[in-house]
């Protein structure tokens, strides 16, 4: 029986410039949809998981056409509501080699910021889960947000669902009159397995430590919240913006782990590449040891650079084949 992942958060339409066209240059756009927390869904899907996605649309063509790409990427839509009449958007110029990507967000309004608890009961939503997902970026989003994602973390440890949250956030986005320092350890407290940074945990938590490595910092975490099993990192080396390295880091509460070191020399999309770890890491956690998990994260994340859109397509065997060390990229036949 497959496991199933259910993921809460904000779908928004992507409007991309053809290519690497810059945004002077467009006289079109190339549209797809995306949102962090549907794309760890929408990637399980695609590693074989049975998943859903709890978010609100727009009641109009552009909620139902959103509704209709969850769908078609195998996506359960039955606990998505439907209010308001504006979908988040964002607009991406996509870099190459020295030149960096650019992103605008236009999202203040929609339909998704104006969500509200009442309208979300988790447990049932959750009845048949193996495992939540939450980001840093739904609780930013507005206060009705991070209130439905409290409920949601509740609900999961009352059900004996493991949770994970993904806690690397945006500052800027806080503008609602709470602080991520208020609210992320809310969350927090109640999640199983954290992905964050070195400089996330400093920033989040108000730890002055600055020349403090990422173990030392994750065993202060698991010490603040000990619910938590294990603190996750992925480290970017960026030798351009079409040329990178990744490697997964995993501490928990025993061990040190590290993945290989994997080199994307050519870039195609970056956008989703830390949803695509996560996605990883949630499937690697519920079927490999914890070594195993993070090279399959590693592993996920490194492909999903190679995919054009927000969403890591790749299958299963894929990223198995790459996390056992097979980079030659051969033909399948």
């Amino acid at each position: 029986m497959p496991k199933k992942v259910i993921t809460f958060g904000e779908v928004m339409m992507r409007l991309s410039p053809p290519g690497y066209e810059k945004f002077s240059q467009a006289s079109s756009f190339d549209l797809v949809y995306g949102g962090g927390e549907a794309n760890v869904a929408i990637s399980c899907a695609y590693l074989g998981m049975k998943a859903a996605h709890v978010t609100r649309f727009p009641d109009n063509a552009l909620g139902r056409a959103a509704t209709q790409f969850l769908r078609k990427h195998w996506l359960s839509t039955e606990h998505v509501i439907y209010g308001d009449q504006m979908l988040g958007k964002y607009f991406l110029e996509k870099g190459a080699v020295h030149r960096p990507s650019e992103v605008i967000y236009e999202r203040e309004g929609s339909s998704f910021s104006l969500i509200e608890p009442s309208m979300i009961n988790w447990e049932d939503v959750l009845k048949d889960a193996d495992w939540f997902h939450w980001t840093g970026i739904t609780p930013a989003i507005s206060e009705g947000a991070y209130f439905c994602c409290l409920e949601a973390v509740k609900a999961a440890n009352k059900m004996g669902i493991p949770v994970s949250g993904d806690i690397n956030s945006r500052s800027n986005m806080w503008k609602y009159g709470k602080t991520m320092q208020e609210v992320i350890p809310t969350l927090v407290e109640h999640s199983d397995v954290v992905i964050t940074s070195s400089r996330g945990i400093r920033e989040m938590f108000e730890l002055d430590r600055p020349n403090d490595k990422f173990q030392d910092l994750a065993i202060e975490l698991i010490n603040l919240f000990p619910n938590i099993n294990k603190v996750v990192k992925k480290t970017r080396r960026t030798l351009s913006a079409s040329h990178n390295q990744i490697q997964g880091k995993l501490w928990n509460g025993k061990t040190y782990l590290t993945s290989n070191m994997l080199n994307i020399t050519h870039i195609i999309d970056r956008v989703g590449t830390g949803d695509a770890f996560a996605a990883g890491l949630i499937y690697g956690l519920l079927h490999y040891n914890d070594a195993k998990a993070i090279a399959f994260a590693s592993a996920a994340c490194a492909l999903k650079h190679t995919v054009p859109g927000d969403v890591n397509m790749v299958s299963l065997e894929n990223v198995q084949s790459l996390m056992e060390g097979d980079t030659s990229g051969a033909i399948k036949r």
